[in-house]
């Protein structure tokens, strides 16, 4: 008899913006009715309900004692590096007997692009062109430069082959340049037509912040148009993306980088975070608080 695959647990960063919580919980949803024979369960590692906890002992109750956990994260920072497989590795004490893989972030994923492209042209409209476009692409910001890194290489990737006058990169916190920061680098260079992209997955207080410093920026620089694009949203894409990573974790396919992760690699200015142990980091962001660390998100946990 062939045994029951794993069950699919969504791990999500969480955010006090009850639309963004809901939007993810209803993507959690969305994917346990796509494949009904599945259990599907979804959580948080802060700051919204359900915790990641609670949803491995819901899967538990329903008997399940295998599953595979897919990070719903663009990058690779210390959420997904630390927190996830701490959390994980406690449940696992909690709950004696489990076995689970652990998937990879998203990640510039080549059909995620597609969404960004399609978020720009909403922006955008379709009459306009995009020759004379600046793309000002807005990640939520790490303290971990592999993570910081991921955004710029999502830039590229987004400006290669479409047209556009060219992709900069900015970030809502913890890393530079800031909204303002980026938007100022776009004029310097020459931009006229301005539109800023959130790399983000839903909704929340970091989108939102994203929003607000671009009126604000725009209100102060009249002589340029600046354009605001929404998240990508629980587009089919996302869906079928985080089904596949699921399928790289079940299949044991995990193809992570570290070549330049810093709890590996003992990068200038990082080399005190070399091999530091998992510890679940609360992150402020989400909170409304604009500051930086003292101290960095924890240790890793590469599948190799």
């Amino acid at each position: 008899m062939t045994p029951s695959p794993p069950a699919l647990l969504i791990a999500g960063h969480g955010t006090r913006d009850e639309a963004g919580a809901e939007a993810f919980r209803a993507f959690v949803r969305e994917l346990g009715d796509r494949h009904p024979d599945l259990p599907v369960a979804g959580g948080f590692i802060e700051l919204s309900p359900p915790p990641l906890g609670d949803a491995v002992t819901g899967l538990v109750e329903r008997g399940v004692r295998r599953f595979a956990a897919v990070p719903l994260m663009l990058v690779s920072a210390g959420h997904a590096k630390g927190d996830i497989p701490a959390a994980l590795a406690r449940e696992k004490e909690r709950h004696p007997g489990i076995t689970y893989t652990y998937g990879r972030p998203l990640g510039p994923h080549p059909s995620l692009l597609r969404v960004l492209e399609r978020r720009l042209d909403e922006a955008l409209g379709t009459a306009d062109g995009r020759e004379d476009v600046t793309v000002l692409l807005v990640g939520r910001g790490s303290t971990d430069p592999d993570a910081n890194a991921e955004v710029h290489k999502a830039a590229r990737l987004l400006w290669e082959g479409r047209g556009y006058a060219g992709v900069e990169t900015a970030f809502v916190s913890l890393a530079a340049p800031d909204v303002p920061g980026g938007l100022d680098r776009c004029a310097r260079l020459g931009a006229r037509r301005i539109v800023v992209l959130p790399y983000f997955l839903f909704t929340g207080i970091l989108p939102d912040r994203v929003r607000r410093q671009t009126e604000e920026w725009a209100a102060a620089h009249p002589d340029v148009e600046v354009r605001s694009a929404d998240v990508i949203g629980p587009e089919p894409e996302l869906l079928d993306l985080v089904w596949e990573r699921y399928e790289e974790a079940v299949r044991g396919d995990l193809r992570m980088n570290c070549d330049s992760c810093v709890y590996r690699i003992a990068l200038p200015g990082f080399e005190d975070k070399v091999g530091l142990p998992q510890q679940p980091h609360f992150h402020p962001d989400d909170d409304g608080h604009h500051h930086g660390h003292g101290h960095h998100h924890g240790g890793h946990a590469h599948a190799h």
